[in-house]
C-alpha cells in the first residue's frame, strides 16, 4: 500500500534552502569583491543583493518561460 505523503514540509524546506544559499552566496561574493577592491567604495551590500537577485529571478522567468 502506498501512502501520500504530505510535500508542504518539502517545499517549505526547498524554500528555506534557497534563501539560505541565496544569502550565503550574496555574503561570500561580497566580501571576496570587497575584498580585491573589485567594487566602488561606496556600493554595500543591499547592491550586491540587488544584483544576485536581478539574476536570479531573470533565471527563474527563462525557467518558466521555456517549459
Amino acid at each position: 500500500m502506498i501512502l501520500d505523503q504530505d510535500k508542504t514540509i518539502e517545499k517549505f524546506g526547498k524554500k528555506v534552502g534557497f534563501v539560505f544559499g541565496y544569502f550565503l552566496f550574496t555574503t561570500i561574493l561580497f566580501f571576496l569583491l570587497n575584498a580585491s577592491n573589485k567594487i566602488p567604495d561606496f556600493w554595500s551590500y543591499f547592491h550586491i543583493m540587488g544584483i544576485t537577485l536581478s539574476i536570479t529571478l531573470v533565471g527563474a522567468f527563462l525557467k518558466r518561460h521555456l517549459k
